[in-house]
């Protein structure tokens, strides 16, 4: 997979259906968006955010119904990629010690990386299609990975990732009854060219751009089948540890 940056075509979707980008507004959600209507597997592609022309607050229940059911209108829901997240802005940066942390910042931290995300489960997970392949598909860290982590620091980032791919384990089992074809994943993107990352280099990881981020999620999506539902891959489909 290194090496290319071709979008993939989607070909293991059913033609047509609906696809669903939150975060649209952001680097690589923007991108997704772009990448998802270029492949043309899709009759029609909807990015959600805070300034899209429907604008979606992501912690709240009825803006998100509302996303939802714009989309279910538009045919059936076969993707949907959450490029959301939150490690740091003007008034909180990843804590590199205990003694930094905050209540209000740790809280922060899972309202907008786990919690929100959650909310899109439940409201998005239901109306994926019974039969035939369908993807939620969000975006984690491998620095959520506690198997992984032999550095510490950025503990609000860090364990809210974590808390975010223990609720896609345990939804995936839950979606699983209703459609057993059907996948949630949690996804790690690499390092990537962002507001997100800009302050922090690429800390000798390879940097991609969000074309290029998008390109190797989608070719990872491509590849899903429903017995890796519940996992967490990184941008080349890699398993990473929980």
């Amino acid at each position: 997979m290194p090496g290319t940056t071709i979008p993939s075509a989607l070909t293991s979707f059913p033609a047509g259906g609906v696809a669903v980008v939150f975060g649209a507004g952001g680097g690589i959600g923007g991108a997704l968006v772009d990448a998802l209507q270029a492949s043309g597997r899709f009759s029609v592609v909807l990015g959600f955010g805070r300034t899209t022309a429907q604008p979606v607050d992501i912690l709240d229940d009825t803006s998100l119904e509302a996303a939802a059911a714009s989309a279910a209108a538009a045919g059936e829901i076969r993707l949907v990629l959450d490029a959301t997240g939150f490690l740091h802005d003007d008034l909180q940066e990843p804590e590199k010690s205990w003694r930094q942390l905050d209540a209000d910042k740790l809280a922060r931290s899972y309202a907008i990386n786990a919690i929100a995300p959650a909310l899109m489960m439940k409201t998005l997970l239901p109306r994926l299609p019974r039969t035939g392949k369908a993807v939620f598909g969000t975006l984690s860290a491998r620095v959520g990975s506690i198997g992984d982590n032999f550095v510490g620091g950025w503990y609000a980032y860090r364990a809210s990732k974590a808390a975010l791919n223990q609720l896609v384990r345990t939804a995936s089992i839950e979606l699983a009854r209703r459609a057993p074809e059907a996948i949630c994943v949690a996804m790690h993107p690499g390092t990537v060219a962002t507001t997100l990352s800009a302050p922090f280099g690429s800390g000798g990881h390879q940097l991609f751009t969000p074309a290029e981020a998008a390109a190797y999620l989608l070719t990872v999506v491509d590849g899903l089948t429903a017995a890796q539902s519940g996992g967490f891959f990184d941008w080349q489909g890699e398993v990473v540890p929980y």
